[in-house]
């Protein structure tokens, strides 16, 4: 059975913690995670480059594959977060690095987009080659557009294994969401991201030749100009717009065809409302949009003994239920 909107979500925003913008602030500045151990490796590329993989292993036949967001790595702590509750239930996890967000740069002149799913699909390669009988997938923001992504466009060539899927702030519509973070009253998010994405674009430049100019980088303003000046140009689209409708997962929602949940709260501040795929929803048995009141971007906050957050217990919950 569809189930275009979960009116009745089980998150219940701690008392204080109704802002979306102190939701997605809050993990940011002040979760803390120690307690979840990685063993890393490097996967290769077909096409010369690397993937630093980390890997928390506890003996289990079941698999999560978990894609972290724009600027995240596995140290992030909506990582190490889910990492734990699911090491608890004992399902193994690979928390993968998108290229050049494991504290070393790729080596290619292109880093990682929202669209990358061949990089996805050598997760779930390993997942395969390692004979997992069930392989979960989870996404956040970035990570959660790309993991939609890659389940519509290769809906038909999944392997059984793969059972289901959990993604939480997904931007959907990548034009709309880009947009709205440039605008001024958000430019605080905005910022955070072009400062480390800058320093990535000056560094390679430093390894090879990108074929970009880079003058003026440091004026940058928005998303769209980044992305018309250097994602684009760096991964094969002509300019922010074409990367923008090329990897946006909202058309490929119909064609998914595993249970995929797919949960973004009312207040993120990173969302327009065509991030809230309900159309899409209501046509695709396959997809569960749960929208919560509250929960910001990446955030669903908790406060417990455990020290986790709703969206561990939520993703692990629809597996267990539906997977």
């Amino acid at each position: 059975m569809s189930v275009p909107y979960i009116e009745s979500s089980s998150y219940k925003a701690p008392p204080l913690f109704s802002n979306g913008h102190l939701q997605t602030l809050y993990p940011y500045f002040f979760r803390k995670i120690h307690d979840v151990k990685f063993e890393r490796s490097r996967f290769n590329t077909i096409c010369g480059d690397f993937l630093d993989v980390d890997l928390s292993l506890i003996g289990s036949d079941e698999l999560v594959i978990v894609s972290h967001g724009l600027e995240g790595s596995s140290d992030s702590q909506y990582i190490k977060g889910m990492t734990k509750h699911f090491n608890m239930n004992g399902k193994d996890v690979l928390a993968w690095n998108m290229r050049s967000c494991s504290g070393e740069l790729n080596k290619q002149p292109g880093f990682y987009h929202a669209g990358m799913t061949d990089d996805l699909d050598l997760m779930v390669q390993y997942g395969l080659k390692h004979s997992y009988k069930k392989i979960f997938l989870v996404g956040f923001s970035l990570g959660a557009n790309l993991t939609a992504l890659y389940l519509g466009q290769r809906a038909s060539q999944l392997a059984p294994a793969i059972s289901s899927a959990a993604i939480f702030s997904a931007p959907c519509d990548l034009g709309k969401s880009a947009e709205k973070i440039s605008r001024r009253r958000y430019r605080f998010y905005l910022e955070s991201f072009l400062i480390t994405m800058r320093q990535k674009i000056k560094d390679k430049s430093q390894m090879m030749d990108l074929g970009v100019s880079l003058e003026g980088i440091d004026k940058i303003k928005s998303f769209q100009e980044f992305d018309d000046r250097f994602t684009g140009p760096l991964h094969g689209f002509k300019d922010g717009s074409h990367y923008y409708k090329e990897v946006s997962c909202k058309p490929w929602l119909e064609k998914i065809n595993i249970p995929t949940l797919i949960v973004n709260a009312k207040d993120d501040p990173f969302l327009t409302k065509e991030c809230f795929p309900i159309e899409e929803a209501r046509r695709n048995k396959n997809i569960f949009l749960e929208i919560p009141k509250t929960g910001g971007h990446v955030g669903f906050v908790s406060f417990n003994s455990d020290r986790l957050y709703w969206s561990e217990e939520r993703a692990h919950d629809f597996f267990k239920n539906i997977g």
